[in-house]
């Protein structure tokens, strides 16, 4: 009996100092407020302007223009002589990729539908690397396009290395009985299909070595209730993306995905209203969203048979949460 008091009392007090430190830490942070996770080369934006951008959305007319040049990223041939066609390269995390690509070494051709002036702003900055940059206007919705896109940049680069799948369109939905059949058709038929009629496209040029990264995203992971057909899509790709690994493996083409969280890009302030904007990624665990420079690091490592030579039908997710799949 007496131990089990020792026992008891002992327990209570390992209970009562742990309660102070909970007290005391929880008095810390009411005074330290809300602050979000800051663990790269940089420090990056935590705040976002309440904005709301007509679709398709221009990343000129972003009051904070999202970070994609990397300063401290530094390129070492990892893609040196490669040739690959970006889809959505005209801003976000396509033109960051476009431009980290360039600095490891490879001529970009960026797709893109209609931000003539993002598409030019990619151009230049793929060209300041030393590479060079084919523009490549069109719709992913239509496959006589996406083949003539292929034909121009294996016309223009000699061959075609890698493909990414970036294109997109995202608009929230409150309800499913809001999303009539041209808008399921809208995003179905860009996301998804869009990426199956590029691959399709890229496939007889792709040799040995070369891969193919699709985007797709962390709704695709845990889902979305605001973005019903949008998640779905990105549900898609991913058993896309797996399923073709599997059918490329033996031709020794690689196919993998990134899965975004949150990234300051067009997409978003074109879709959500403006005061969801101002609060747009503040629900991960690092608090903040990303900016496309946090991403396009992940393309490169895919990208390059050096870096992931062992590694095909991956879904790598890059959220700014843990545990994300």
């Amino acid at each position: 009996m007496a131990k089990a008091d020792t026992t008891s009392k002992t327990q209570r007090e390992i209970q009562q100092q742990q309660d102070r430190r909970d007290q005391e830490r929880q008095a810390g942070q009411d005074d330290a407020g809300h602050h979000a996770v800051q663990a790269g080369a940089r420090r990056q934006p935590e705040k976002l302007p309440a904005q709301h951008l007509a679709k398709p959305g221009r990343e000129a007319d972003l009051e904070l223009k999202p970070r994609f040049m990397a300063p401290d990223y530094r390129g070492s041939g990892k893609l040196q002589g490669f040739a690959a066609l970006i889809t959505g390269a005209d801003s976000g995390i396509g033109r960051a990729v476009a431009v980290l690509f360039a600095r490891e070494g490879a001529d970009v051709a960026v797709a893109y539908h209609s931000s003539h002036d993002d598409a030019a702003e990619t151009k230049r900055c793929v060209e300041a690397e030393g590479r060079r940059c084919l523009l490549l206007p069109g719709d992913v919705k239509d496959d006589a396009w996406c083949r003539q896109a292929v034909q121009q940049t294996v016309a223009e680069f000699g061959k075609l290395d890698v493909l990414v799948n970036n294109a997109a369109f995202q608009e929230h939905a409150a309800s499913l009985e809001d999303i009539d059949d041209v808008r399921l058709q809208e995003t179905l038929d860009t996301n998804i299909g869009g990426y199956f009629r590029m691959a399709r496209a890229a496939l007889p040029h792709l040799r040995r070595g070369g891969s193919i990264i699709n985007t797709g995203s962390v709704v695709g992971l845990r889902g979305s209730e605001k973005l019903l057909d949008y998640s779905a899509t990105k549900g898609a790709i991913h058993a896309f993306t797996k399923s073709l690994a599997s059918n490329l493996l033996e031709r020794g083409i690689r196919v993998n995905a990134v899965a975004p969280g949150p990234v300051w890009t067009p997409l978003n302030p074109a879709d959500s209203p403006a005061d969801k904007v101002a609060e747009f990624g503040q629900k991960t665990d690092m608090k903040r969203a990303a900016q496309p420079e946090e991403l396009s690091p992940a393309y490169v490592f895919l990208a390059s048979p050096v870096c992931s030579g062992y590694i095909s039908g991956v879904v790598l997710p890059v959220t700014g949460s843990v545990g994300a799949i």
